[in-house]
């Protein structure tokens, strides 16, 4: 039985704050931000939204694409690092709200932003394994960055949610993983803002691991580049997917999705999953798409799928990922502030 992407969604929130916005309160270089990042505005949450209504949304979708009911769900893995709460999962509400039964496997996953993809794998295991027939994966978050830091231009919010089981849109032909223990990027217990490794998060960390994951991937199941139709990658910024894509020998053609982040930010969690799930939205029966992710600390996770011309039955259940992105209303510095926390009594 093939077993693979049965149905996806996708949800980012509808406030956006632009890079001059941010610039102008710093006295930095708007123009020069823009250029060197690749990212014109980024997603802000509501005041009532989080991880948790992020990845209901995406999973609602996802269970619109796929056919089915939450009731069919034997798994529920979320991938975050911004989960609401330190002790208690955000995966028990979700499931509740999608409707599942008690019976259901949840866990909540972190490894930075590779932590939905890695929830991707579990369920495809248990699916092929056949211990259940449908798992939902999902990678979302609600990113920090501290004021005045280069993250506060890209940190953003948005997810993603995979049905990973029966009757596929997109056959899972493969996965690979790489890890090592790289420490670019950490937030201690208790410390409300992350540190990084400035420029120590290119060359040893982003792309050591998402190009060697990449050619993993590809010898493990004797794949090219020129297999492909369209690439996912983990999108920090869009200079650093468009590079990697270069290196591994992938056209601009190939990539092109991966520039979503220009309009959206670094959804951490979900962002190589919101590409993927832009593809899909996009791609037609018998194309091939290679997604790798990226989590600081370090690691990789890769797989190649191909589409099924059930795709066409199913991509308009919910709404597409452009829907997202076009429904937005842009907040000043001041506003994004409050509703990020960063103004401390």
């Amino acid at each position: 039985m093939e077993i693979g992407i049965s149905g996806y969604g996708a949800y980012i929130p509808r406030l956006r704050i632009r890079v001059e916005d941010i610039a102008g309160v710093w006295g930095q270089d708007a123009g020069a931000i823009k250029k060197g990042l690749l990212i014109e505005e980024k997603s802000v949450p509501e005041m009532d939204e989080d991880t948790i209504t992020i990845s209901a949304e995406a999973g609602r979708n996802a269970l619109l694409r796929a056919g089915i009911d939450g009731e069919a769900v034997g798994a529920l893995f979320i991938g975050s690092e911004s989960h609401p709460y330190a002790v208690k999962p955000s995966g028990t509400v979700v499931a509740d709200a999608l409707g599942m039964t008690p019976n259901v496997l949840v866990a909540d996953y972190e490894f930075a932003c590779k932590a939905g993809t890695a929830g991707m794998q579990t369920c495809y295991g248990l699916a092929k394994a056949g211990e259940i027939e449908y798992g939902m994966a999902i990678g979302a978050d609600t990113a920090q960055g501290r004021p005045g830091d280069a993250l506060e231009y890209t940190a953003a919010a948005g997810g993603a949610a995979f049905v990973i089981g029966r009757k596929p849109v997109a056959v899972i032909e493969g996965m690979f993983s790489y890890t090592t223990d790289t420490p670019d990027f950490w937030r201690r217990e208790g410390q409300h803002y992350p540190k990084h490794g400035g420029r120590f998060t290119g060359e040893p960390a982003y792309f050591h691991h998402l190009v060697s994951c990449t050619k993993g991937m590809m010898e493990k199941i004797g794949a090219k580049p020129s297999d492909y139709s369209y690439v996912a990658f983990h999108t920090p910024n869009g200079k650093f997917p468009m590079r990697a894509g270069k290196i591994l020998g992938f056209s601009h053609e190939q990539l092109k999705f991966n520039l979503l982040v220009q309009k959206i930010g670094n959804t951490y969690s979900g962002a190589s999953m919101l590409v993927l799930a832009d593809i899909l939205d996009n791609a037609g029966p018998g194309d091939r798409i290679l997604m790798t992710s990226y989590g600081s600390g370090a690691g990789a996770d890769s797989f190649s799928v191909r589409v099924t011309d059930r795709i066409e039955e199913v991509r308009d259940r919910a709404p597409r990922t452009e829907f997202y992105v076009g429904r937005k209303s842009y907040v000043s510095y001041g506003n994004y502030a409050k509703l990020r926390g960063k103004i401390k009594l």
